[in-house]
């Protein structure tokens, strides 16, 4: 990769990172984070367990450590865990 490539990739990963921090206040209020429930490939964000660390790179599907944003209240009635297996 030579600078060029390297500070466009720099600057795409800083204008993600902010715009997902800016749109994840407001799913935070109304959503919760429900593990065990995301088809491979369709996770919202990084594993509890630290494999990975971007969304959509889940491997398999329900993975026990994988998390999909839900509305509130449904997570559990949708065959999910509030918390990350161990």
């Amino acid at each position: 990769m030579n600078k060029r490539q390297a500070l466009i990739a720099a600057a795409l990963a800083t204008v993600c990172a902010a715009g997902s921090v800016s749109a994840a206040a407001p799913a935070a209020a109304e959503k919760e984070k429900c593990f065990g429930i995301a088809k491979a490939g369709q996770n919202d964000c990084a594993t509890a367990s630290g494999s990975h660390s971007c969304a959509g790179q889940a491997k398999t599907d329900k993975g026990a450590n994988e998390w999909k944003y839900v509305a509130k209240g449904s997570c559990e009635k949708v065959g999910g865990k509030l918390l990350a297996a161990k």
